[in-house]
C-alpha cells in the first residue's frame, strides 16, 4: 500500500524554504525521536542544499533513553551534529546556540580575522507537521510567538523570530513528502499524531501500535490495561485484536450485548499513548 499525502501549503512551504536559504547560516532538523528516520522527510537533503546542519531529536522525554542514545550516536556516525531535546520542559535547548556557533566555527574565525563583527546566527528549523517546531520556538525565544498545538498543519507562514542577540530563526510550516512508499513509516507517523488520522484507519492505526508494543515494550503496556497474558504470537491478527478487546473491556468501550467497540477502544489506546501514559517508548531503532 502507498500512502498519499501531500497537500497544497506543504509544495508552497518548500518552495518558500529555499527561496529563503541564501539567508542562512544552519539549518536546525527537528526530529521526533521515537521515531527519527521516520519523521524525517526524506527531501531535506535536496531541500537544503548543503547547509550545515544540526540535528534535534525532540520529544525525548517520551521516547526510549536507551534507543534515543543508540540514534544520536547514528547520527554522529552520518557526520550529523545531534543531541536530544525537549522542547516542552527546555530540557538541552540551552544547548542549541553553542552547537550552532561550532558548525560555523570556520566561518565565524575567518570574519575576526578580517576585523568583522560577525552577526547573529541565521537558523532555519525545518520538521515534519507536530515535531514541536513552534514550542522549540517558543522555548528559544522565552516567550509565546510561534501557534503551537497537538495537531498537524499549525503552523502556516513564514517569520523570523530572535533569539537573544545570538540568534535568529526562520519558523516554517512542516513538510511532508508526496508518498510513503513503505506503509510502516506512515503507520508510525499516524501512531504519533504526526499525520491525520483520516489518512489511514483508526482500527489499522492502533493495531499497528499494539502490535509493536506489546512486542517491545509488553510490561509497561499491560501494567497500564491491566493485562497478564501477552500474545504468544505477535505475527497472528487475532491474538493482537484478542489485546485491543482487553484494552476495550478494560476501558469500558461496550456496545450492545458487551461487545467491544475496537473503533473507541482504538481511540482511547491512542490518545493515552500519545499522552505519555504507557511510559517511554521508541517506534524504531537503527541497529
Amino acid at each position: 500500500m502507498t500512502i498519499q499525502w501531500f497537500p497544497g501549503h506543504m509544495t508552497r512551504a518548500r518552495r518558500q524554504i529555499q527561496e529563503k536559504l541564501k539567508l542562512i547560516d544552519v539549518a536546525i532538523e527537528l526530529l521526533d525521536a521515537r521515531l527519527p528516520l521516520s519523521s524525517r522527510n526524506p527531501m531535506v537533503d535536496e531541500i537544503l542544499q548543503g547547509k550545515p546542519r544540526l540535528i534535534l531529536l525532540n520529544k525525548a522525554d517520551l521516547a526510549d533513553p536507551a534507543v534515543t542514545r543508540e540514534w544520536i550516536d547514528y547520527f554522529k556516525q552520518e557526520g550529523f551534529s545531534a543531541i536530544a531535546v525537549d522542547a516542552s520542559s527546555g530540557q538541552g535547548v540551552k544547548e542549541i546556540p553553542a552547537l550552532a556557533k561550532e558548525l560555523l566555527k570556520d566561518k565565524i574565525e575567518k570574519q575576526l580575522a578580517k576585523g568583522m563583527n560577525p552577526r547573529a546566527i541565521r537558523a532555519l528549523i525545518v520538521g515534519i507537521p507536530n515535531v514541536g517546531k513552534s514550542t522549540l520556538i517558543n522555548r528559544m525565544a522565552g516567550r509565546s510567538i510561534a501557534a503551537t498545538g497537538d495537531r498537524p498543519g499549525i503552523t502556516k507562514g513564514q517569520q523570523w523570530i530572535k533569539v537573544g542577540t545570538e540568534m535568529e530563526l526562520l519558523d516554517t510550516p512542516g513538510i511532508l513528502w508526496p508518498k510513503f512508499e513503505d506503509q510502516n513509516v506512515g503507520y508510525r507517523l499516524a501512531v504519533t499524531g504526526a499525520i491525520r488520522e483520516e489518512i489511514l484507519n483508526i482500527e489499522d492505526i492502533a493495531f499497528f501500535a499494539v502490535k509493536y508494543l506489546t512486542q517491545y515494550y509488553w510490561e509497561p503496556f499491560a501494567e497500564r490495561f491491566g493485562l497478564e497474558e501477552a500474545p504468544e504470537d505477535f505475527e497472528n491478527p487475532d491474538e493482537i485484536v484478542a489485546v485491543m478487546e482487553a484494552v476495550g473491556r478494560k476501558r469500558g468501550c461496550l456496545m450492545s450485548g458487551g461487545r467491544v467497540d475496537l473503533e473507541k477502544a482504538s481511540s482511547v489506546l491512542l490518545r493515552e499513548l500519545r499522552a505519555g501514559k504507557l511510559g517511554r517508548y521508541s517506534l524504531e531503532a537503527p541497529y
